[in-house]
């Protein structure tokens, strides 16, 4: 009778450890469809909009619009040499669509700020009509070809900073990594609008709060085949 018992306490724990399992995996499939296809709460964050590169291969920015978006960031350029191949292409459809277009310059700590201006101005007009560019840091100084120290980095991207500023007649918004505020509390030093990212989840990895969130940096929609990265904006 004993034996019995204890045979069925056994089935019964493997039992709730089977369901436990199921539960658990259940949960993870549900997540990972769910963050693939989840965007903020319009009614929270009502100017809603996507961050492109040529890595998206073709947008329709008339899809874009019709599932809430207002404005459309491509990427431009990329330190001294780095050219989006299809920047002109998205610039003029986010337009069409009816979109507000902003630019994106990703900041190479390695390469100087004149010639990474330069790179800027061949591609984005002066244009009033645009919102204010975005200049991406995400890339360390440690991997140079050769040695640029914290303080000539920052000295190059304060100039360049300045340069793009005086191209575009605006302000440029700072679109900060998690791994460089880490590294140098950037967000503390300059008196810009910050633009931060996480998943799902409010960013909170700099003590001044931000103006735009990636909320979303995979989403799967009608847009694109590929991924594209959903931001909101501050209310």
């Amino acid at each position: 009778m004993a034996r019995k018992r204890k045979s069925g306490a056994r089935k019964w724990r493997l039992y709730l450890m089977a369901l436990v399992v199921l539960t658990g995996l259940a949960a993870t499939l549900w997540y990972w469809w769910d963050i693939q296809h989840w965007t903020p709460d319009e009614g929270t964050y009502p100017d809603q909009g996507v961050a492109i590169s040529q890595e998206n291969g073709s947008v329709g920015f008339a899809t874009v619009r019709a599932l809430g978006g207002k404005f459309a960031y491509l990427e431009a350029s990329a330190g001294a040499t780095g050219k989006d191949a299809r920047f002109a292409q998205n610039f003029a459809a986010a337009r069409d669509a009816g979109l507000q277009v902003g630019a994106l310059h990703r900041f190479d700590p390695c390469q100087s700020a004149d010639r990474q201006s330069a790179n800027f101005v061949t591609m984005v007009p002066r244009d009033n009509t645009l919102i204010p560019t975005a200049i991406v840091l995400d890339m360390l100084n440690d991997s140079c070809p050769e040695t640029v120290s914290d303080a000539a980095m920052e000295s190059e991207l304060l100039t360049l900073i300045n340069q793009i500023e005086m191209h575009v007649g605006k302000p440029v918004i700072i679109k900060l990594s998690k791994q460089f505020e880490e590294r140098f509390g950037f967000s503390n030093t300059i008196e810009r609008d910050l633009w931060l990212s996480r998943d799902r989840f409010v960013p909170r990895y700099t003590d001044r709060p931000w103006l735009l969130w990636s909320a979303n940096r995979a989403l799967n929609s009608e847009a694109s085949q590929e991924p594209v990265e959903w931001v909101v904006v501050q209310p």
